[in-house]
């Protein structure tokens, strides 16, 4: 597997983007259970997609600039048929180099409690539970985690 910075509007970080807002939608019974701004283009520093060996894009992730040394992590999402199969870790650890590669201390990011297993992956992955930062701390539902980089 590789990782590879692309555009916000690639049509495969747009594909992966709508599937995971699809998903979330089903999890929560909801079309917009995200609080504050969503991500953008002019609001991401980075993204990028993991492609399997076949150089099919199966997950993607965006890093956004929180100012003060810190990054939040936004729209980590991969296909549920290549789950298991490392392509988050390696996404994940790309996206972790790239904000050392900006100077950036720590990364932060916000998912939800109908999202165990998200919630296993970060935790396995190094991030702790913090108390909810930004628009999400009046949020019922939303799960903070940081990891020092």
């Amino acid at each position: 597997m590789n990782v590879e910075l692309v555009p916000w509007d690639a049509p495969e970080a747009a594909a992966l983007r709508s599937g995971q807002r699809r998903e979330i939608a089903e999890r929560y019974g909801t079309p917009d259970s995200e609080p504050g701004t969503p991500p953008s283009a002019a609001d991401i520093a980075v993204f990028a997609v993991v492609r399997d060996g076949a150089g099919r894009a199966v997950g993607c992730g965006g890093l956004r600039d929180l100012g003060e040394g810190a990054g939040e992590v936004k729209r980590m999402y991969v296909l549920p048929e290549h789950r298991g199969s490392g392509a988050a870790a390696v996404l994940l650890d790309a996206l972790e180099g790239w904000a050392r590669d900006r100077g950036w201390k720590c990364l932060r990011l916000e998912t939800g409690d109908r999202q165990p297993d998200a919630v296993r992956f970060y935790t396995r992955s190094g991030y702790t539970h913090v108390p909810a930062f930004g628009a999400y701390a009046d949020s019922p539902g939303s799960l903070c985690f940081e990891r020092t980089l």
